[in-house]
């Protein structure tokens, strides 16, 4: 039985093992005889453990159901020109009587989250190519994401409302941290648009013996400003030297996106820290080491 945090929103539909396998049994049923377990349970999604090499995900609520259907259309067209394996669907599951949305079935990509296991320090370099083969201009159709990849002038009550929750609970969020706040928010997007993951925060990125295996939940992709994505280097990436070769590896950069990238890896931080300090431990964590990486620089 999985044990919901305080904080989490609750299902929309249950679904459990026994769910899962009629669902194959009716749509893929030479997978339905496969071992199945619930392997996590987020805000968004079911993933449950599919014999040895698959898995599937299925929505808990109807907004991650349009994100999931954004993955399906998109992720097989991404796939094959990344460095790191991605989740692409091999099979898709087609809403019924059953289940009202649209699921998949997904490779089972090893690894641990990068939260729980740490890249090592040589990893930075293969970072800064995985963004630089993702952030390529993405096609006329691509999705766009109200609240990933557009300007930070959009982000801003969002961010002072984090900011007085988290009044009196950290002193992190001091007079750096604003000041590289309110020079990303100065900075104009100077690029195109390219395809971005739009929540690379380590919980999404898999380590296996210290290196980068896998990046997984692919959900608020979308067509915008790649300095959303390029805050996963201080979130990411431990030491200053791995930062920066990162961003080395990466290559052409403006002045201008640097400085965005940084905001964002505050915005990234006050977010996972103030919705940690609900009912999450892990993004608390998250956050303090994302918002003191990016005071320690590059």
């Amino acid at each position: 039985m999985t044990t919901m945090r305080p904080g989490t929103p609750a299902a929309e539909v249950s679904i459990d093992a026994d769910g899962v396998r009629a669902l194959l049994a009716e749509q893929h049923p030479d997978l339905a005889e496969l071992p199945i377990r619930l392997a996590a349970s987020g805000w968004d999604n079911l993933m449950f453990r599919l014999g040895d090499r698959l898995s599937v995900r299925l929505p808990r609520r109807a907004i991650a159901a349009r994100l999931l259907e954004t993955e399906q259309r998109w992720l097989p067209e991404l796939a094959g020109r990344l460095p790191l394996p991605i989740p692409a669907p091999v099979r898709i599951g087609r809403a019924n009587e059953r289940f009202p949305w649209a699921w998949s079935v997904l490779p089972w990509l090893p690894g641990t989250p990068a939260d729980l296991d740490p890249p090592s320090d040589d990893q930075g370099e293969r970072w800064g190519e995985f963004l630089r083969a993702l952030h390529v201009p993405a096609p006329a159709g691509a999705p766009r994401n109200p609240v990933r990849g557009g300007p930070l002038a959009d982000r801003i009550d969002a961010f002072t409302a984090r900011i007085e929750h988290l009044s009196g609970k950290t002193d992190l969020v001091d007079g750096v941290v604003h000041a590289i706040w309110d020079r990303a928010l100065a900075a104009p997007i100077d690029g195109m648009p390219t395809w971005i993951h739009g929540d690379p925060h380590a919980q999404n990125v898999l380590v296996e013996a210290g290196a980068f295996s896998a990046v997984v939940d692919w959900g608020d992709m979308a067509a915008g400003d790649p300095a959303t994505d390029l805050a996963s280097v201080w979130m990411l990436l431990g030491s200053a030297e791995a930062r920066q070769r990162a961003l080395d590896a990466y290559g052409s950069c403006s002045a201008a996106t640097l400085v965005r990238a940084r905001g964002w890896a505050v915005l990234f931080g006050v977010t996972l820290l103030d919705i940690g300090l609900s009912d999450t431990p892990r993004f608390v964590a998250m956050g303090e080491r994302t918002l003191r990486r990016v005071v320690e620089g590059p």
